[in-house]
């Protein structure tokens, strides 16, 4: 696999100009898929342009000055994709969550200082395990360790104190909970769960909203019960 991806087959999804050098940089392998995840070069130099060259990148990263869920960043490779945190030091002093705008394109939204302490994760698969516990997936590749009678469900959220990723808060995909839409023609919406629609078949279960559409499970992510328990961004809301 090359370490780098021609400038014209860029997923969609980043917010790069379409016109520039030929090579951009391939986020390495990580907790997010290609096409959903944005490598930190990218990030710092095409985004937040806090640094002009990959050089200097290196340079930033080298004095700790970057982190990336709770931990300091050491690989300008690393992905970041939805529901991921990154915070800049003094003097820069910012923190950011990436998030989908309506355009289906990750963005930064700026967050408080207090926020880049905790992340939502979305349950994408439950399994049993040695000594009588049960391993929960989240989407960002996070495997937790929970008793066996656990109630989280694939398609629930919990949000995680980071970077110890403790378990603060479970977030049940039920009716009446509030959802973040994270793909399909309603990417970037806030919706309120309606009811969830298992199909007895191969295509996916659908999540119906109170807004009037529907989408599948697997780009339900639920964010809150009456509020959004962390900050969605102004382009991301409903």
């Amino acid at each position: 696999m090359t370490f780098r991806l021609k400038r014209r087959a860029a997923p969609r999804t980043w917010t790069v100009p379409r016109k520039g050098t030929k090579w951009l940089k391939r986020p390495g392998p990580g907790p997010h898929a290609q096409d959903q995840s944005m490598p930190l070069l990218l990030v710092l130099r095409d985004v937040r342009r806090v640094v002009a060259s990959a050089r200097e990148a290196r340079i930033l990263l080298r004095s700790g000055s970057i982190k990336v869920d709770g931990k300091v960043a050491k690989d300008l490779d690393r992905g970041l994709g939805l529901m991921d945190t990154i915070s800049f030091a003094p003097p820069l002093d910012a923190h950011y969550r990436v998030m989908k705008d309506r355009h289906g394109k990750l963005a930064l939204v700026s967050i408080p200082s207090t926020e880049a302490a905790v992340k939502l994760g979305r349950v994408r698969f439950k399994h049993a395990v040695h000594g009588r516990k049960v391993e929960v997936t989240l989407h960002d590749g996070r495997n937790l360790l929970v008793p066996a009678n656990s109630p989280y469900r694939v398609g629930d959220s919990v949000k995680i104190a980071l970077p110890d990723q403790k378990v603060v808060e479970h977030l049940r995909l039920a009716p009446g909970a509030l959802a973040y839409v994270s793909g399909g023609s309603h990417v970037g919406e806030l919706a309120r769960v309606e009811r969830v629609e298992v199909r007895n078949s191969s295509q996916p279960n659908l999540v119906h909203f109170k807004e009037g559409f529907s989408t599948i499970k697997e780009y339900v992510f639920v964010v809150g019960q009456n509020a959004p328990e962390v900050t969605i961004g102004e382009a991301a809301d409903r």
